[in-house]
This record gives C-alpha cells, sequence and structure tokens, in this order.
C-alpha cells in the first residue's frame, strides 16, 4: 500500500486510516459531522494526494485531448480549467476529470487516484498525434484547503491575489516561500477554496505553513469520510458510484459536458443517445421517513417493483435529512416524485429532488 507524503503526519494526528485507492488515506480525525461542518463554517484541509497528474505536452496536446474527453477543451484560455469526462466505446465513463490549460501546447490532467493506470492506458492508446505524456502522479502531494475563510488564511502565504482566482481557474506563482505552485480553485465541497500542487519533498512544509497562517481560523485536517458527506451534499458525482464503465454521461446527468460540436470517442453513439432520449437518470432524492439509504440499496415504486439503484447517500450533517443520489426510470426523475428506498426489509418513502441538497 502506497503512503503520501504526509502519511506520518496524519498517523501522529491520530486519524483514522484506511486503504484507500491502493494508498493508506485519513478518512477521519476527530469524526465526520465535527469535520464536515467545520468545513462548512471554517476551514479543512484534505490531503488528495493520491489524485493523478498527468502532463501533455506538444502542437497537438488539444488535438489528443479533444479526442478523448466529452467537453470542449478549445474553449479554455491558459490559467482556466474544465471540468469533463472520457467517454468509453461502449456508451460507459472510463473516468471524470480536469482538465487545466498551463499554454497552448501543454496542459494538465487530474485523474481519479483508483483510475490513473486505466486512464494513462485509454489516453496513450490514443495517442496518435506524438502527444508527450508524462505521469507524475507520484511526484505530487495535493492539498485541498476548504471553507469560507480559505481566502483569509492562505493569502498570508502568497502575494498571488486569492480573490482574484475564480471558480475554475487558477494561477502559477509563489505559495509559502515556494515557486510555481499551482493554485487552483475547483472545490469538491461547495464551501469554496482552494487546491494547492506542490513537489512531494515540499508537502510537509506547506501543510505545517497552512495550519500556522490558520489557528486562529478554527483550522483542521478533514478525512475523505467528510470530504464525500460534502460532496454528496452538492449533488457531485463521486467516479465508482455513481458513474463508472456502464454509465453514459447522459444519464449521469452531464449533458453539460459532452458536447457535440466536436468528434470525440464514442460520440456518435451519445449523439444517437441523445437523439433517442435516456431511458434512465440520476437524481437526487430525499427519504421521508427513519433511515439512511447505502450504495447498492433497490429503489422501487409504491407497488414495489424495482426502479432503479441508490448509488450514494448518507445522513447530510448540513440539512439534518437523509439523502442519495441514484439511478431511477425516467418516468421517475422530475422533482417531487415519490420513489421508496428498500431498506433492510422495509420500503422507505422518498422524494425526487433538484440539486444541490445543501444550498449555502
Amino acid at each position: 500500500m502506497k503512503a503520501t507524503a504526509l502519511t506520518h503526519i496524519h498517523e501522529a494526528l491520530g486519524a483514522k486510516m484506511v486503504p484507500f485507492a491502493g494508498y493508506n488515506m485519513p478518512v477521519q480525525y476527530e469524526g465526520i459531522n465535527v469535520e464536515h461542518k467545520n468545513v462548512r463554517e471554517h476551514l479543512g484541509v484534505f490531503d488528495v494526494s493520491h489524485m493523478g497528474e498527468f502532463f501533455l505536452k506538444g502542437e497537438k496536446a488539444l488535438e489528443l485531448i479533444q479526442k478523448v474527453t466529452s467537453n470542449d477543451a478549445s474553449k479554455l484560455e491558459d490559467g482556466k480549467i474544465q471540468y469533463s469526462c472520457m467517454p468509453n466505446d461502449k456508451g460507459g465513463i472510463v473516468d471524470d476529470l480536469l482538465v487545466y490549460r498551463i499554454k497552448s501546447d501543454e496542459y494538465m490532467l487530474v485523474v481519479n487516484a483508483s483510475n490513473i493506470e486505466k486512464d494513462w492506458n485509454w489516453i496513450e492508446k490514443h495517442n496518435t498525434f506524438g502527444v508527450e505524456m508524462i505521469n507524475s502522479s507520484d511526484d505530487y502531494s495535493l492539498l485541498a484547503v476548504q471553507g469560507p475563510k480559505a481566502v483569509k488564511v492562505l493569502q498570508k502565504l502568497t502575494d498571488i491575489n486569492l480573490s482574484e482566482i475564480k471558480y475554475y481557474t487558477f494561477s502559477l506563482g509563489e505559495f509559502a516561500g515556494l515557486q510555481d505552485v499551482i493554485l487552483s480553485a475547483t472545490g469538491y465541497t461547495g464551501s469554496g477554496g482552494f487546491e494547492i500542487y506542490i513537489k512531494n519533498k515540499d508537502a510537509e512544509k506547506v501543510w505545517n505553513a497552512i495550519f500556522e497562517a490558520g489557528k486562529e481560523d478554527n483550522i483542521r485536517p478533514v478525512g475523505l469520510a467528510a470530504r464525500d458527506t460534502l460532496r454528496l451534499e452538492m449533488g457531485f458525482c463521486l467516479y465508482g458510484n455513481d458513474i463508472n464503465d456502464t454509465t453514459s454521461p447522459l444519464e449521469a446527468g452531464l449533458g453539460w459536458i459532452t458536447k457535440f460540436t466536436k468528434e470525440f470517442v464514442n460520440s456518435e453513439a451519445l449523439k444517437q443517445q441523445k437523439q433517442e432520449g435516456i431511458t434512465r437518470k440520476l437524481v437526487g432524492f430525499e427519504l421521508l421517513e427513519r433511515g439512511i439509504p447505502r450504495h447498492d440499496y433497490i429503489i422501487a415504486d409504491e407497488k414495489g417493483n424495482e426502479i432503479g439503484v441508490v448509488t450514494s447517500g448518507t445522513m447530510s450533517p448540513s440539512t439534518g435529512k437523509a439523502i442519495g443520489l441514484g439511478y431511477v426510470t425516467k418516468e421517475f426523475s422530475k422533482a417531487d416524485s415519490k420513489i421508496f428506498i428498500k431498506v433492510r426489509k422495509k420500503n422507505i418513502e422518498a422524494k425526487v429532488v433538484k440539486l444541490p441538497f445543501y444550498k449555502g
């Protein structure tokens, strides 16, 4: 099992460590609810160094990205980021990812930890453009500093005007005494903040600098468990749960990142699916009775007929409601549709709601 450059710090802090995507990762420190609430109200720091970073360089780097991703990366300018996905050739999704445009012939792709090897092989297979590909996943550490106090705290460590780094943009500059640090604002929590990409050798120095800068602002380390509850309250998809090799981006509500103004892997089949209409859709729902929905629980109609499956579920710390995401047949996908979640042997009433669950 791999360790991040900060694993020894998490262990010293008493974090509960679990295997995740081949890494020994902190799932929680003080408790999910405490950590979750602290991100919503103050500031939390996540070690997400297990994520993958690929650099694509060369005059045809954009052509390769356009071929393998569904969104239109030609719309990117230097310093801009795009959320996208890589469709497979069977109607599903290889992975969802972030595309960073560093300059016109250099891009960084940020991919999910569990898919690093799969994604690399997939992109390499389609690299008929002579693009230089560099897998830097093992060289970089990644800290996500999330919460309403992020700008105030991190501004102490950089001359970059952080309030000018808008959502889905990034800046390259000095941070905590280091040069060429990537600071971005993509977020996965819905509470604002930044991601900081640094080399492994500098990770501990930066971690300590951030906690020193935030000590008067209730800064806390946060584990992967609260990261999951935070992203679920926003209705953000998690690969392996809500999207995978068998889910179409159109079914998953990712039509907005599926642009048919260009050709990409399996674009014709997805275009046909759009024209014919999807038969199932990913929706958000909340339980109207006591219970907690879990991954793979069956979703049924009023008569008990199976109409879908839960992909993610939790008790929302921010709203106090049991919430979830799941695929249902299209006729049950409208807001306020009555559905039932099979929890053990009981059918618990729920209703479909518009996302996000949390509106901060």
